[in-house]
């Protein structure tokens, strides 16, 4: 059934030409494809990431986020080899669309939807030192032949490999051989930390100056793909789901539902595609939705309970980063930042321990017995837990011996 609704899909933008195509939902299928015991801890991860209850468990709630930026761009020729100036002009915009800091809020979002409105507290800053701890400028340029696939070759060798995507927001800028694709990026489902993981997007659609195309010539085309990467789904949930099912709701209490995607620059109010008519009708001025640039303007603070459990989640590590920033944190931040996710879970476990190295996990069950164990984590570990009974168990987590952290999980 999935491969019908994606393969209808195909066919629908096919008939609509020159108009917004995110191809996140088909790469993430494709994923979800390739691995597909990924599919149901994906769905416990999107329990954890749109529960607000989570925020209060971490000191990062509130917190400015600063996300390191490194550009590569891969070109077939000179034109595409866009200005260091059009890549500057977009970060600009990154940092005013996730502050609530664009001049265009109060104009394009009405007043209905403005109370809505959030800051989402993230900012973006381009790469000052390399993986190696090198000086850079976050731009990495490489000439490729006319016959590179971007779409699917882009983090390949016969692209550019990303720097370390746990500690780098990577974007790879380039031509697709698909008019209408703007760009893409990978949820953090499985995906964080994966050597494809970050935003791929053509240089057309990137900054606001320089080779942009209008409508899509305001940035936004980056800000709707980060959006995605930082875990929030479209308005409308998976493409082309029908209202009422649970493929339909994008977890966001408000967004209103709609039952597929806005394009150009609709009136409002408009409740053709709504699931409910309502007198302000669809949030199509939303980042998420596909209207174009100039009438698209804000996220809202369903949509900042995401970006922030991600930040706690899947993507902490981007957290202990110092890509463009110099970090001076205590011990007992270091611990503090240390998450189990998602709880309750049903197949695997995540501890994130973006800050500090951990050696070692021992897992116990309700009377005490040891019944898991795991050594040489990385960053982000994921635990299989299939095996275990239901119940409440208890996590140690240590480094160099040391016990750093006690915890509990659900396992249902």
């Amino acid at each position: 059934m999935k491969n019908v609704i994606l393969l209808f899909n195909i066919f629908l933008f096919s008939l609509v030409s020159g108009q917004r195509m995110c191809g996140t939902s088909q790469k993430m299928e494709e994923f979800y494809q390739k691995n597909p015991e990924v599919r149901s801890y994906a769905k416990e991860l999107r329990a954890f990431l749109v529960n607000p209850n989570n925020l209060k468990k971490t000191n990062r709630s509130s917190n400015i986020v600063t996300i390191p930026v490194v550009v590569h761009v891969l070109y077939k020729n000179s034109t595409q080899n866009i200005s260091d100036a059009q890549i500057q002009s977009q970060i600009s915009v990154l940092n005013q669309d996730f502050r609530k800091l664009n001049s265009d809020f109060s104009s394009v979002v009405p007043a209905a939807f403005q109370p809505f409105g959030a800051d989402l507290e993230i900012a973006f800053c381009m790469a000052t030192k390399d993986p190696n701890g090198v000086a850079t400028n976050g731009i990495v340029r490489k000439s490729v032949p006319t016959t590179f696939d971007f779409e699917n070759e882009y983090y390949e060798s016969t692209g550019d490999l990303a720097w370390d995507p746990n500690k780098y927001l990577n974007i790879w800028i380039g031509a697709f051989d698909n008019p209408d694709l703007l760009g893409f990026a990978y949820l953090p489902e499985g995906a964080a930390g994966q050597p494809f993981d970050g935003l791929a997007i053509g240089y057309q659609y990137f900054g606001t100056i320089g080779t942009v195309n209008s409508p899509y010539n305001g940035g936004r085309t980056a800000t709707h793909e980060i959006g995605h990467y930082l875990g929030l789904l479209h308005p409308w949930g998976d493409d082309g789901s029908a209202c009422g099912t649970p493929a339909n709701d994008d977890g966001v209490a408000d967004t209103p539902a709609t039952n597929r995607w806005y394009f150009d620059c609709p009136t409002y109010p408009d409740n053709i595609y709504t699931c409910t008519s309502t007198p302000d009708g669809a949030m199509f001025m939303n980042f998420m939705d596909y209207v174009n640039d100039s009438c698209m303007a804000f996220f809202t603070n369903g949509q900042k309970t995401i970006t922030r459990n991600v930040l706690s989640g899947p993507r902490a590590s981007l957290l202990n980063s110092n890509g463009c920033q110099t970090l001076s944190l205590t011990e007992i931040e270091k611990i503090e930042a240390i998450k189990l996710f998602p709880n309750p879970s049903t197949q695997f476990i995540s501890v994130s321990s973006p800050m500090i190295a951990v050696d070692e996990v021992e897992v116990f069950d309700s009377s005490g017995k040891l019944v898991l164990a795991k050594s040489n984590l990385k960053i982000q570990e994921k635990i299989d837990i299939k095996r275990l009974s239901l119940g409440i168990y208890y996590i140690r987590i240590y480094s160099k011996g040391n016990l750093l952290k006690s915890d509990k999980f659900i396992k249902q």
